[in-house]
């Protein structure tokens, strides 16, 4: 009895090794052809070009997203700018980090559009803050450029989307550019080579909490 109970477990045993071996080589021809495609594509990616990355949507962390991409830029020793559309001037983490590090910033000082309610004024100051954009999108020394909330210049129609276009068309060749906010312009969209859309499943502010520094901003 004894010895037909071992030869039972043993072939147990036998039969569990071999269910374990054919799953893990299963796991490994998926896991081959996944890389196989993954290789691919990156064979097939041979291009190198100044990328438009647009970070739209209503969620929250599309500057903050936008930053992290500057902050990697700066790392591998690329030059890199900001222009802040309608942060206005109050303390700012991303800020104060990067300007230590050498990024160039430009800021829009009039505050959120909805605080000023002065369509003339915001205007204006839209103006000089796409005027420094404009500048840096000429300037082939920048590698990297952060155009940060740029997007409700646009649908406040601050800011001409034709014009906005033909400046980030004619930009330098390797010249990347991100532009953050929401409800993007379809023409930018269109023009962008990589697009990522944040949306909001829940947000601390709409339940009472107050934005709070070296967090939300």
């Amino acid at each position: 009895m004894t010895e037909n109970n071992e030869n039972s477990n043993s072939i147990d045993a036998e039969k569990q090794k071999s269910q374990e071996e054919r799953k893990a080589q299963r796991h490994k021809e998926r896991q081959q052809k996944v890389k196989e495609a993954v290789d691919a594509k990156i064979a097939a990616a041979q291009e190198e070009k100044g990328i438009l990355l647009v970070l739209t949507g209503n969620g929250k962390g599309k500057s903050t997203s936008g930053f992290g991409t500057i902050a990697r830029s700066v790392g591998h020793g690329k030059k890199s700018a900001v222009v802040q559309f309608i942060k206005g001037n109050w303390e700012c983490g991303e800020r104060t980090l990067l300007e230590g590090a050498g990024v160039e910033f430009h800021v829009m000082g009039t505050g959120f559009t909805w605080e000023t309610q002065d369509k003339e004024k915001d205007t204006q100051a839209a103006e000089s803050a796409w005027a420094a954009a404009e500048t840096l999108l000429k300037d082939e020394s920048i590698d990297c450029l952060m155009l940060d909330e740029l997007t409700y210049m646009v649908s406040y129609h601050y800011l001409e989307v034709d014009r906005v276009i033909e400046a980030l068309k004619n930009r330098p060749p390797m010249q990347h550019v991100i532009i953050t906010g929401r409800a993007c312009h379809r023409a930018i969209i269109e023009l962008a080579d990589t697009v990522s859309e944040v949306q909001s499943v829940k947000h601390a502010f709409d339940h009472g909490i107050k934005a709070q520094p070296g967090f939300d901003y």
